[in-house]
C-alpha cells in the first residue's frame, strides 16, 4: 500500500615511537587488536542495558613496589588498610609537577594534509604526557555504520612524527568511538609510573547509542593520582545547547570504568584527582549576528564576545561543568572556516563564527601555561587548540610509606578483638510513587557505622534468586566499605527500560522487592522496596496495543492482562474489530509525515529527554490531543516505541526465514505476507512513509542505506545475540521494500 492510502485508511486508526598499548597475557579481558581495546570498545551502538558489554578489566601495571594499593588482595583487612591509607595519605606523599599538553582537532572528515608539528610541538619544554583528541576522525557511512576506518592509522601515524623531538615516548593507550579518538603518549622514563590504565566510550547519538557523538575516555594512575581524561563531540546546531547539556550529563553518567577491586562500584568520571575534558563541545555564540561577531573578532575584543558563549553561560548557571576551570580566551573562534583557508565560512550557510573547540579541566594543583589556538593549520574547518598544564602528582616517599603502613596495621591488630559490626540504616522502607517508563527515580539510604569497628556491607541474594535485586532496581553502591562513625549514603534507583516494561504493563509484575543487607562477621538487614508503574504503550505488544481504542492508562489492569494472555495466543478470538495499527504508533508517523519529511537529519539527530517525557505521556493519556515536542523528540520516541516492543514487527519465529530469503526480493515479500495481520499491517505502514521520506532526500539527506541501517536492526531483531554477518542481512532484506 502507497503513503496516501495508508494515511487515508489509517485516520482513524482502526611504527610508534614505544609502546605500552599491546596486550600482555591476559591482563585485558576480551578480544583484543594490536590496540589495548576491544571491539565492543569502539563499536558505533552501544546498549545502555548491556553495561556488561561495555565494561572491561583494567589492564594493571606496577606504579610502585611499595605500594599495597595497588595489591590484588581485596578482604575486609585490605580494605581496611586502604581505607587507613587514604586517610593518612598526605603523611607519605608529596606533590611533584608535571606538563601535560592536552590537544583537541575535529578534522572533518579529512586525510593529514599537512605536518601538524606547529599544534603538538608548540612547547620550548618537551611535555611529560601528551593528551590529543579527535573528532570528525571518518564522515563516511562505512565509519558510522562499521565503526571501519584507514584514517585512524593516518592520523595517529602524524601525531607520532608532530611529537616533540627532543624526548621519546611510549604510546600507552588508544581508543575510537566512530569519529571521536583519544591518543595517550607518555615520556619513556615516566612509563614505569602508569597503572590502572582502562578505556570507556559512551554513543549519545540517536536513542544514545549511535556513536556519531559522544565521547571517548581514559583513565590511569600516574604515581598516586588518578587521572582521568574524556574527548567528546557534542550536539550540533546552535540551538541545541540543552541538548549540548544533556549529552554531557549523559556522559558523566553513563561512562563507568571497572576497578580491580571487585568489592568496590565503577569509577564516575567525577570520582578522580583530576579531569581533563577536551573536545568539539560544539556550544556556539548567541544573540549576535554574524556581522556583530565578526567585527568584534576584528577588533580582538574577545572578552565582550565571551559573554555571548553558551558554554560561559551554561556554565555560570551551573547547568554543565560544575566545578571545572577553562582558562581566559584570547585567541579568535575556531569554528568555522572554508577548508584550506583561514577565511569565514563563505557558504550559504555562513555559519556565526563560534568556539567549538575546548579544555577544561578540574582538580587541584593545576596550573594552566597556555591557552590557544593554531591559525597556520588548514586542512579541516576547524581550527586546533592545545593547553598546556603544570600539574602537581602525588608521589610515594618510601620510608614515610612504610612507617604509616606498619602502624595502621598495628593499630588494626589491635581493634579486631571480636567486636561485631554494627550500622544504624536511616529508614527500612522505600516507597516509588506513579513510576513511567524510561523516567529515573532515586531515593536515598544513609549507613552509619555505630559499631566498634570498620565493616563491609554487600546487598546479597535470597534464596533460589540469582540477583541481588529485581532487574528494574539497582542500588548503588550494591557493597562496599565503611570505617567506623562514617556514613555511606546507598541510592536505590528506578529504571523501567525494554526488558522490564512488558510484564509490569500486564500486571503480571508489581513494584515490589526485599533486599538483604549483609554485614561481613555481622548481621542482615532487611529492606522493602515498593511502588506503582504507570502502564505504557512503550513494551506493550502490537497485539495489545491493537484492541485498546482508549489510552493504555485509562484501562483496567485486569484488562490490560487479559490481554497480554490473549496476545501470546495467536488464536485467541476477538470480540471486536480491533485497530489495524496501534494508534500511538499513528500518531507519531502522522506528525512525522505531516511536519518532518524535509526535516534535516531526521532520525540522525537526537531529540531531547524533557520532551520524549511528554511525547510519552501524551501517547499514554491521549492528553494533549496531538504531539509536543521537536520533529527530532517526535522521530526517537518512534524509534524508542520500536524498540520496546516484546515481539518485534517481524516476530522472531520469522527472522531465520529473513536472513535466508534476504538476497530474494519476492521472496522477502512472500514473507512479509504471511506475518500476523497487526504485525503486517505495521510493517507495511512504515515502509510506506519511509519510502515518503527518501523522496525527499535532497532536504532531509537520508538514503536509503541510512534508513535500512537504523530501521532493520529494531523491526527485524534476533531472539539471540545478533553477529555482525546478519545485520548485514536484515538490512539486505529491509532495502528490498525501501526501493
Amino acid at each position: 500500500m502507497e503513503m496516501s492510502r495508508i494515511m487515508k485508511d489509517s485516520e482513524k486508526p482502526s611504527d610508534q615511537k614505544g609502546s605500552l598499548e599491546r596486550d600482555k597475557g591476559s591482563s585485558n579481558s576480551g578480544t583484543q587488536k594490536s590496540r589495548a581495546y576491544s571491539n565492543q570498545e569502539s563499536q558505533g551502538l552501544s546498549s545502555r542495558e548491556d553495561r556488561d558489554d561495555l565494561v572491561r578489566s583494567s589492564s594493571h601495571t606496577t606504579s610502585n613496589k611499595a605500594q599495597i594499593l595497588a595489591m590484588p588482595q581485596f578482604g575486609l583487612r585490605d580494605n581496611l588498610i586502604k581505607c587507613e591509607l587514604m586517610k593518612n595519605e598526605d603523611i607519605y606523599t608529596y606533590l611533584q609537577n608535571f606538563s601535560f599538553f592536552l590537544g583537541t582537532y575535529n578534522v572533518n572528515g579529512q586525510t593529514p594534509k599537512e605536518s601538524l608539528f606547529p599544534w603538538l610541538n608548540c612547547t620550548s619544554d618537551p611535555p611529560d604526557i601528551y593528551c590529543v583528541g579527535f573528532q570528525e576522525l571518518d564522515l563516511s557511512k562505512e565509519a558510522f555504520f562499521f565503526n571501519d576506518t584507514p584514517k585512524e592509522l593516518e592520523w595517529t601515524k602524524a601525531v607520532s612524527e608532530a611529537l616533540h623531538p627532543d624526548a621519546k615516548y611510549a604510546l600507552v593507550k588508544l581508543v575510537r568511538l566512530v569519529g571521536i579518538m583519544l591518543i595517550f603518549y607518555v615520556k619513556n622514563e615516566h612509563a614505569a609510573f602508569i597503572s590502572d590504565v582502562e578505556a570507556e566510550t559512551v554513543g549519545t547519538g540517536i536513542m544514545g547509542r549511535m556513536g556519531n557523538k559522544g565521547a571517548v575516555s581514559i583513565r590511569f594512575r600516574f604515581h598516586n593520582s588518578d587521572i582521568c581524561v574524556v574527548n567528546s563531540h557534542l550536539a550540533a546546531h546552535i540551538e541545541e545547547y540543552e541538548r549540548r547539556n544533556q549529552d554531557y550529563k549523559d556522559i558523566c553518567s553513563r561512562l563507568q570504568f571497572r576497578q580491580l577491586d571487585p568489592n568496590q562500584p565503577p569509577l564516575t568520571i567525577m570520582k578522580h584527582d583530576v579531569i581533563l575534558w577536551i573536545g568539539d563541545l560544539n556550544y556556539r555564540i548567541t544573540e549576535l549576528d554574524v556581522s556583530n561577531v565578526k567585527e568584534l573578532i576584528s577588533n580582538k575584543d574577545f572578552e565582550t564576545l565571551h559573554n555571548y558563549d553558551q558554554l560561559k553561560r551554561q556554565i555560570d548557571e551551573e547547568a554543565v561543568f560544575v566545578g571545572f576551570v577553562e582558562g581566559d580566551i584570547d585567541f579568535q573562534p575556531t569554528y568555522k572556516y572554508d577548508t584550506g583557508s583561514d577565511l569565514w565560512d563563505t557558504s550559504e550557510k555562513c555559519r556565526v563564527p563560534a568556539w567549538c573547540d575546548r579544555i577544561l579541566y578540574r582538580g587541584k594543583n593545576i596550573v594552566q601555561k597556555h591557552y590557544q589556538s593554531h591559525m597556520v593549520l588548514k586542512t579541516s574547518d576547524h581550527k586546533p587548540v592545545s593547553s598546556l598544564l603544570q600539574i602537581g602528582i602525588k608521589r610515594v616517599n618510601p620510608d614515610d610509606y612504610k612507617r604509616t603502613f606498619e602502624e595502621i596495621v598495628r593499630n588494626i591488630d589491635k581493634m579486631e578483638n571480636e567486636c561485631i559490626p554494627s550500622v544504624t540504616l536511616s529508614k527500612r522502607e522505600f516507597h516509588f510513587t506513579d513510576l513511567k517508563y524510561m523516567q529515573h527515580q532515586a531515593e536515598t539510604l544513609s549507613l552509619f557505622n555505630d559499631g566498634q569497628v570498620p565493616c563491609q556491607f554487600e546487598f546479597i541474594q535470597k534464596p533460589n534468586e540469582s540477583t541481588y535485586c529485581k532487574a528494574w532496581l539497582t542500588a548503588n553502591p550494591s557493597k562496599g566499605f565503611i570505617a567506623n562513625g562514617g556514613t555511606v549514603d546507598i541510592d536505590f534507583e528506578v529504571f523501567v527500560n525494554r526488558s522490564t516494561a512488558p510484564e509490569l504493563n500486564s500486571g503480571q509484575e508489581q513494584i515490589e522487592d526485599i533486599l538483604v543487607l549483609h554485614l561481613e562477621r555481622g548481621k542482615d538487614y532487611f529492606i522493602s522496596i515498593s511502588g506503582n508503574y504507570l502502564p505504557s504503550c512503550y513494551g506493550s505488544s502490537i497485539h495489545s496495543l491493537c484492541q485498546l481504542k482508549e489510552p493504555i492508562q485509562d484501562m483496567p489492569q485486569e484488562t490490560l492482562r487479559e490481554m497480554a494472555e490473549k496476545s501470546g495466543d495467536g488464536n485467541a478470538e476477538n470480540t471486536e474489530k480491533p485497530l489495524d495499527i496501534p494508534k500511538e504508533l499513528w500518531m507519531m508517523v502522522d506528525h512525522l509525515f505531516r511536519s518532518a519529511l524535509k526535516q534535516e537529519d531526521i532520525f540522525q539527530q537526537p531529540g531531547l529527554r524533557s520532551e520524549f517525557a511528554v511525547i510519552r505521556d501524551c501517547l499514554d493519556t491521549g492528553i494533549p490531543d496531538s504531539l509536543p515536542g521537536s520533529n527530532h523528540s517526535v522521530a526517537e520516541a518512534l524509534l524508542l516505541f520500536l524498540d520496546a516492543l516484546p515481539q518485534p514487527v517481524v516476530p522472531f519465529s520469522f527472522y531465520q526465514q529473513c536472513l535466508e530469503s534476504c538476497s530474494n526480493a519476492s521472496q522477502c515479500e512472500k514473507i512479509i505476507s504471511m506475518l500476523p495481520q497487526c504485525h503486517k499491517n505495521v510493517f507495511n505502514y512504515l515502509a510506506a512513509f519511509l519510502r515518503e521520506l527518501l523522496k525527499n532526500s535532497t532536504s532531509n539527506r537520508l538514503d536509503v542505506n541510512i534508513l535500512a541501517t537504523i530501521f532493520a536492526s529494531l523491526l527485524l531483531k534476533s531472539p539471540t545475540k545478533q553477529d555482525f554477518a546478519e545485520k548485514r542481512k536484515t538490512q539486505e532484506f529491509f532495502q528490498h521494500f525501501l526501493a
